[in-house]
């Protein structure tokens, strides 16, 4: 229900409806149970995704997948597998997976402003042959995470046209922000560090940070 206090919480389906209204027949109708054509072309020309977890006492977690177009196998109409690539081995996804194997994911391709979501389950796994298969710049990922697809739905481009993701004009010059070793710096910095030894120490990070992107193959 809605409260009448200043601050209005919504609390059940019914109120909610009753503010936001029901969904076409036709945003019902395309939920599809399994890959199409359409959704396989999607995956095979994506590079970036966004892969949701959750812990099973409900803590959430969405992390970024990116490689060259296609990283993400489609085995069938009913299975995708996504390669675990190195990152900085905290695990968050796929320690959630193993506590709670329910996963929503997020394509994006860009230029274009439709996305395509898909959930279902997870597990963690290690085929050679699979693995064989995602391999990059003659690296082959240590484990993979295959996906049971349950529901797959493109998604209309409106929250892209207003946010103008992929107009240049919009891109914020990198400079506004500080670097990825500065900011982590700054946020870990013991309040025993000298200016000195702190900048020190961020500009060996942004060279350690340099060098890790050079390498990724």
């Amino acid at each position: 229900m809605l409260e009448t206090a200043e601050r209005h919480r919504i609390t059940d389906v019914d109120a909610l409806r009753a503010l936001v209204g029901s969904p076409s027949e036709r945003a019902l109708q395309k939920e599809l149970a399994t890959l199409d054509p359409h959704c396989r072309a999607f995956i095979a020309r994506s590079p970036f995704m966004l892969l949701g977890t959750s812990k099973r006492d409900g803590r959430c977690d969405v992390s970024p997948k990116g490689d060259r177009p296609g990283f993400v196998l489609v085995r069938d109409p009913e299975t995708l597998v996504i390669p675990d690539r190195p990152g900085n081995r905290r695990l968050d996804s796929l320690q959630n997976i193993l506590d709670n194997p329910h996963v929503g994911l997020l394509f994006l391709i860009p230029g274009m402003d439709e996305t395509l979501r898909v959930n279902g389950t997870a597990e963690l796994i290690q085929d050679d042959s699979v693995l064989d298969q995602l391999a990059m710049g003659g690296r082959r990922p240590l484990l993979a995470i295959e996906v049971h697809v349950e529901q797959a739905f493109l998604h209309c481009a409106r929250s892209f046209l207003r946010a103008q993701l992929w107009n240049p004009k919009q891109f914020m010059p990198r400079d506004e922000m500080p670097s990825l070793s500065r900011m982590i710096g700054d946020q870990t910095r013991p309040a025993e560090r000298s200016d000195a030894a702190h900048d020190e120490l961020v500009e060996a990070g942004e060279r350690s940070t340099a060098e890790a992107y050079r390498c990724l193959y």
